[in-house]
């Protein structure tokens, strides 16, 4: 992969172009049906233990518990893929995660709340990490960059549609019939969108390219350039975590119950577009730069809540930070990519999914203590996104993480995966 400016827009790409290429409408659609339940299985958690009695600290507790077990584990499930393969970990992580989601039903009311607590804390720490393997697969599946970069912004701008439809599908499902119908629904769509992605050949194929002598003390994955961006990756996190905040907060304050699933749903829907006209197109400059004027437009975006929007224009404010989500991410994946060792993809993905998890957990933690403070929650947003770009500007004087994989041969001549 090149991280090489251009020095004009190219084309056009079509999407068609992108899921017409072999195997990658079958990886698109398997990856986001298995990781629906990560939208829906806190939701559905919650519902159950309110159902079976319980309090809704304690439900809460246990939909935080899955979501913290799931990110802290994803480097471990990473490095496993990366030693032998994406079918070897997949599968057997599916299988249990279907298997404790459907028992929690089952065994919770007989045995109290520390068995339930730990079906909960074991399924988090199984869900099959099919967003890392997604994205180690795209270089093989398609050679083109241009085909590439639209398949990684349409890949990241979906993502948002799951915290969307999962929880509307848990809900309508509770609703009209119970939680526990909704808990195996979660366990039935995580296990079938991973069949569909773990039996596909390229996934099946897959092995990481073996370490080259070119890699050299680059084989350590810890680089500075890479913890850098991560950690300016936790700001951008942060910002999600207290946007959710944040909108019950808005709720709350203008009697209106809507606006806490409102503005969630308006900013993953700027997210949603947002890669979809950012993957149209390749764009002019590097991947830094791409990477620091996105971040700073997701900044720019959050600044309008400071003047305490109303309900409607605070719904139509968040849809920009939204679409510039996108872009960030986007570039983080290529930065992480050119930065990575040869065979260690999988794994730092794998961290740059737990960076953006545990930056939104801490915003939604600090959100939540300072919720009674309208202005203080509005800041939130801005204050993580403000965080990411200090970073990415000041971590490395005169070469942000990014812009160092430029020295780098490109990865596309260095990586031969089946």
């Amino acid at each position: 992969m090149s991280l090489t400016a251009s020095t004009a827009p190219a084309p056009h790409i079509t999407y068609s172009a992108v899921l017409g290429s072999p195997h990658v409408a079958r990886l698109l659609g398997g990856t986001l049906t298995g990781r629906l339940p990560n939208g829906m299985a806190p939701v559905a958690i919650l519902l159950w233990t309110l159902a079976a009695g319980g309090s809704i600290a304690f439900g809460g507790l246990l939909s935080a518990l899955y979501g913290l077990a799931s990110g802290l584990s994803q480097p471990v499930k990473g490095r496993l893929m990366d030693r032998y393969g994406q079918r070897a970990v997949h599968l057997p992580a599916a299988l249990l995660n279907s298997t404790l989601l459907l028992a929690l039903p089952v065994a919770g009311p007989y045995a109290g709340a520390a068995l339930a607590t730990t079906i909960v804390v074991a399924a988090g720490l199984t869900t099959p990490p099919l967003e890392a393997g997604l994205r180690a697969l795209w270089p093989s599946l398609l050679p083109d960059p241009r085909l590439r970069h639209a398949a990684l912004a349409l890949d990241t701008g979906a993502q948002g549609l799951l915290y969307i439809v999962g929880p509307l599908l848990v809900a309508a499902l509770a609703s009209a019939h119970s939680p526990s119908l909704a808990l195996a629904a979660t366990a039935a769509l995580g296990l079938a969108g991973t069949l569909v992605v773990a039996t596909a050949p390229p996934s099946r194929h897959w092995r990481p390219a073996p370490a080259s002598a070119d890699d050299g003390p680059a084989r350590r994955l810890a680089s500075p350039e890479l913890v850098s961006l991560f950690i300016a990756l936790t700001g951008i996190g942060f910002a999600i975590g207290a946007l959710n905040v944040w909108a019950v907060a808005m709720a709350e304050l203008h009697g209106r119950d809507m606006l806490s699933g409102l503005l969630p749903a308006s900013f993953s829907a700027g997210s949603f577009l947002g890669g979809l006209v950012y993957g149209r197109r390749t764009w002019p400059g590097s991947t830094t730069r791409q990477l620091l004027a996105g971040t700073a437009a997701f900044l720019a975006g959050w600044l309008p809540l400071l003047a305490l929007p109303g309900p409607h224009a605070a719904i139509a404010a968040v849809v920009l930070p939204g679409a510039f989500l996108t872009v960030v991410v986007a570039c983080a994946y290529q930065a992480t990519d050119a930065l990575t060792p040869t065979g260690r993809t999988s794994e730092a993905y794998a961290w740059l999914i737990l960076s953006i998890g545990a930056g939104q957990a801490a915003g939604t933690a600090l959100a939540g203590r300072v919720a009674d403070h309208v202005l203080a929650s509005a800041a939130l947003p801005a204050a993580g996104a403000a965080f990411a770009l200090t970073v990415l500007l000041f971590a490395c004087p005169g070469h942000t993480p990014a812009e160092r994989g430029r020295q780098r041969r490109p990865r596309a001549a260095r990586r031969g995966r089946a």
